[in-house]
This record gives C-alpha cells, sequence and structure tokens, in this order.
C-alpha cells in the first residue's frame, strides 16, 4: 500500500485581504507581507502646542512586515501567519501602558508577529520556539524587518513543547517572565498535550505569572458524532480541567469585546484564555 502523500496547508487570511507584496523574500517560496495595525494615543494627558492650543495625540497607522511561507506542511504551520496572531496582537494593544515593566515571553512564536507587537511596550520580550524548519532564522530575520517597532529588549531562544528539560539560560528566562502569549499553538492532539504541560510547569515556577492563549476552533465532521466538531479545542479543555483540580490558578475565557487594531475577520471560532498561577503569598 502507498503512503498518503502529506497534506498541504494555508492559512485563511492570505485570501481575506491583499497582504501580499512584490517585494523580494530571502528564501525561494517564501512572500512578504504588510500587515496594518491601529496604534491608539498612548495617554490622555492633555498637551498644548506653544500657541497654547490643544494639541490632541490621535492614534495612528503602523505596519509590521513579515517574511513567511504561503503554504506549508502540517507540521510546519508555524511558517506562516495564522488569524489568532491578530488578535492576540489586538489584545496587546488594548492592555497597551499597563504592559509597561513587564518581561513576555511568547510560546510557539512562529513569524514573530505577536512578539514583534508586545515589543511596542513590554520592558523585554524573547520568543520562542521550537527549533527545526528555520523558524528561528525567519523570527531574526522579521525582527530586522521591524527594528523600528521594537522598542524592549528582544531575544529569540529555542523552546521544544516535548522537551520541558530547560538548560539555565531558558529557565532564567522563565523565572523572570511575567506574562507568557501563545497563539494558535493549538492544532494537533499531540502538540495540544505538550503545550498545557509546558504551561503547566512554567506557571508554576516563581508564580505568580499570566499566560494569555488566543486560538481558533476548527471544526471537523465526523460519523462519531454526526455533528461537526472541534475536536482539538476540546482536547485542550479536558486536559486544561484536569491540572486545574491540582492547582492554585484562575482561569477565564476573555470576551472579545476589545478594539480590533489589525484588518482581519474575527470571526466566532477565536476564542481567548487568561490563566493566572498565585504567588504563595497571595494564597495564604
Amino acid at each position: 500500500m502507498s503512503k498518503m502523500p502529506e497534506l498541504t496547508v494555508r492559512s485563511e487570511i492570505y485570501d481575506e485581504y491583499n497582504y501580499k507584496t512584490e517585494m523580494k523574500p530571502s528564501k525561494e517560496g517564501n512572500v512578504i507581507s504588510l500587515f496594518p495595525f491601529w496604534v491608539p494615543a498612548r495617554n490622555n494627558t492633555l498637551k498644548f502646542d506653544e500657541d497654547d492650543d490643544l494639541d490632541v495625540e490621535r492614534r495612528h497607522k503602523e505596519v509590521i512586515k513579515i517574511e513567511h511561507s504561503s503554504k506549508t506542511k502540517i507540521a510546519m504551520v508555524g511558517l506562516q501567519v495564522w488569524r489568532g496572531a491578530f488578535l492576540l496582537g489586538d489584545l496587546l494593544i488594548h492592555l497597551g501602558e499597563s504592559l509597561n515593566g513587564k518581561a513576555i515571553m511568547e510560546l510557539g512564536a512562529g513569524t514573530g508577529l505577536t512578539s514583534f507587537v508586545a515589543a511596542i511596550y513590554a520592558k523585554s520580550v524573547v520568543c520562542t520556539d521550537i527549533n527545526i524548519g528555520g523558524i528561528l532564522d525567519l523570527i531574526k530575520l522579521n525582527a530586522k524587518y521591524n527594528t523600528k517597532l521594537i522598542k524592549s529588549q528582544f531575544k529569540v531562544m529555542p523552546l521544544d513543547f516535548t522537551n520541558t528539560d530547560w538548560d539555565g539560560s531558558l529557565l532564567n528566562e522563565i523565572r523572570k517572565t511575567d506574562i507568557f502569549i501563545a497563539a494558535d499553538v493549538i492544532y494537533d492532539d499531540d502538540v495540544t498535550a505538550a503545550f498545557v504541560s509546558t504551561i503547566e510547569k512554567i506557571l508554576n515556577i516563581e508564580p505568580p505569572k499570566t499566560i494569555y492563549i488566543v486560538l481558533e476552533k476548527r471544526y471537523v465532521f465526523t460519523i462519531e458524532h454526526m455533528d461537526s466538531v472541534a475536536p482539538c479545542y476540546e482536547t485542550f479543555l479536558s486536559l486544561l480541567d484536569k491540572i486545574k483540580l491540582n492547582s492554585q490558578w484562575t482561569t477565564e475565557k476573555i470576551p472579545l469585546d476589545f478594539p480590533k487594531y489589525f484588518t482581519y475577520d474575527r470571526v466566532k471560532e477565536l476564542v481567548c484564555w487568561k490563566i493566572t498561577s498565585k504567588s504563595i503569598s497571595a494564597q495564604l
């Protein structure tokens, strides 16, 4: 029997809006896209110009330049940009000034897009992903494209969900991190299980720590259920319920009623979870 070919997948966002450019990518098969977004005024303090007229600070448009694959095998979907990255970017912009002074780490960062948004506000950003398929080199390249946006200390490090035997440098960064972020890392049951194990260990290291997780529920029709279900999302919820029983965590599903700053379709399948671990003193 011949082996079935591995499926190739393509992110839906590329067909929703015209992000693609004619810029020459660094690697054959890649494309370069420009993703526009709005940045609100930094504060509401009244300012006056030299003629004593009110100087109103308004929102302004920025653009993130990302080199990425236009389609990949399922195992390498991190080389593409997915809708959840925009939703997480919206959330970070909405949180805005509250991220000042915070250390942020992105898990499964892919092209790095959301980390670059975090770097507009945070004190430091560590952008992590598994070191396969040139993902880390792609993040570093995209960081060079977006140096104008990156206002924080910024570094790229390998982190594999299937291996939580971290070296000293990564463990030190995790200890220092206040907020973890992740988008579109729930697409396979094995990866989902490894991801939940990873955040379980992370959130129990020197709390308090907070993680924001954005994902898009992927529905499939199954004969077993005779209905359309989102199996990977159900796996995520099931694993989360199990570890919550033995932890001092608070979890909440965040309403998606904050403003939309990126240009994309905020579909109903998008969800955002916030998980927070409490320090021992806070538990007493």
